[in-house]
C-alpha cells in the first residue's frame, strides 16, 4: 500500500507543471516527487555467544573497518587450543613416518636374522647326522624327528626375521603415510576454522555510515546472525520518483536533475543513475479508469550529501529536463 501511495504521489505530480506552465521553457520541465532513500546495512555477527561491546549508538557515525561489536571468545579459544595440540600430534606422527626406522632398530633386526641363521645352520648339521645315524640303526627315530622339528621351527624364524629387515628397511607404507598427511590436513582445518569463530565474534563496520539503528545490547546471549545494529549510508542517498510513459523519452543516464526539499530554499543538483526497463501500473484500486492506463517507470536521482541534508524517508521534488535549445 504505501508503495502504491508512493507511485501515486509521484504520478500526480507529474501533470501539474506540464499543464499550469506560462511559458514555453517550463513546458519543457518534469516534475516528480517522491522520497529521499539511503542504502541500510543490517550488521549482525556470524556466530552466536555474549555480547560484551557494543559501542555505538544511534547517529554515531562510523568508518569502514571500526570495531562496532565483540562477543565473548572464551569457549572458542579453549577449542583452538585442544585443536592446535591434536595438530602438533599429527605433525609429529607424519614426519616420524617420513623419517623412516632408525638405524638402531634395523642393526638389532639384522643381529636377530643372524643369530636365527646361525642356529639354523646348526640345526641343518644335526638333522643330516641324525639321518645316517638312523639309517645305519645308531640313533633313535625319535632322535631324527626331533632334529628335523627343530629345522623347521628355525626356518620359520629366519623367514620371519628376514622380512622385519626388509620391513624396517623399506620404510612405512605410502599408503599410511598419506594417511598421516590427510590426519593433519584434517587438524588444520579444524584449527583454520576455530579461528575463524573467533575472527567473526568482532564485527567491523563495512562502509562508512550512520547508525539509524540499535537493536541488542552487551549482555544478551545472541544467536547466530542476530541483528546488532543498521547502519545507514547517508552521503550517497537518492530520490526514487516514477515519469510516466510520455515523459521517459525525455529523462537519460546521466542528466543533471534539480531537486528541492521541504525547508530549504535553494536547489541541489542531482543526476540520474537509474532508469527501470519494467513498466508499473498505477495502483488500480485508488485510480480512475482513465488512469489505470498510465504506465510510469521508476527513476532513480543520485545526490550527493556531504553536509547530512538529505535524510532517509524525507520528502523531495525532482525537476527533469531543460529550456528550449538544451538537451
Amino acid at each position: 500500500m504505501r508503495r502504491a501511495l508512493r507511485i501515486l504521489a509521484a504520478v500526480g505530480s507529474l501533470a501539474g507543471p506540464l499543464l499550469g506552465c506560462g511559458n514555453s521553457a517550463n513546458r519543457q520541465l518534469i516534475h516528480a516527487s517522491g522520497h529521499i532513500e539511503a542504502t541500510e546495512v543490517r550488521l549482525a555477527a556470524k556466530v552466536g555467544g555474549r555480547l560484551v561491546s557494543l559501542p555505538f549508538w544511534e547517529g554515531d557515525r562510523v568508518k569502514a573497518g571500526d570495531v562496532v561489536a565483540k562477543l565473548d571468545t572464551a569457549d572458542p579459544e579453549h577449542d583452538l587450543a585442544r585443536a592446535r595440540a591434536e595438530l602438533a600430534g599429527a605433525d609429529a606422527r607424519l614426519r616420524l613416518l617420513l623419517a623412516g626406522n632408525r638405524l638402531e632398530d634395523i642393526q638389532r633386526a639384522e643381529a636377530e636374522l643372524a643369530r636365527a641363521e646361525a642356529d639354523l645352520a646348526g640345526a641343518v648339521l644335526d638333522s643330516n647326522r641324525l639321518e645316517g645315524l638312523a639309517d645305519r640303526g645308531t640313533a633313535t627315530l625319535k632322535a631324527r624327528d626331533d632334529a628335523r622339528t627343530r629345522k623347521a621351527m628355525l626356518e620359520r624364524v629366519v623367514a620371519a626375521d628376514r622380512a622385519e629387515v626388509a620391513k624396517l628397511k623399506a620404510g612405512p607404507r605410502p599408503q599410511e603415510i598419506e594417511q598421516a598427511r590427510a590426519q593433519k590436513a584434517a587438524a588444520e582445518a579444524t584449527v583454520a576454522t576455530i579461528e575463524q569463530r573467533i575472527s567473526d565474534a568482532t564485527v567491523l563496520a563495512p562502509r562508512d555510515g550512520v547508525i539509524t539503528s540499535r537493536a541488542s545490547e552487551p549482555g544478551e546471549v545472541l544467536p547466530p546472525g542476530a541483528l546488532l545494529y543498521i547502519l545507514t549510508d547517508i552521503a550517497h542517498p537518492w530520490v526514487n520518483v516514477y515519469a510516466d510513459e510520455p515523459s521517459l523519452s525525455r529523462i537519460h543516464l546521466g542528466d543533471p536533475v534539480k531537486v528541492r526539499v521541504d525547508g530549504r530554499k535553494e536547489d541541489f543538483t542531482g543526476k540520474v543513475t537509474y532508469v527501470s526497463q519494467v513498466a508499473e501500473f498505477t495502483p488500480k484500486n485508488v485510480q480512475t479508469p482513465e488512469e489505470r492506463a498510465k504506465l510510469v517507470f521508476r527513476v532513480k536521482v543520485g545526490l550527493d550529501n556531504p553536509d547530512g541534508i538529505f535524510k532517509p524517508g524525507m520528502p523531495a521534488d525532482a525537476y527533469f529536463g531543460a529550456p528550449a535549445g538544451a538537451r
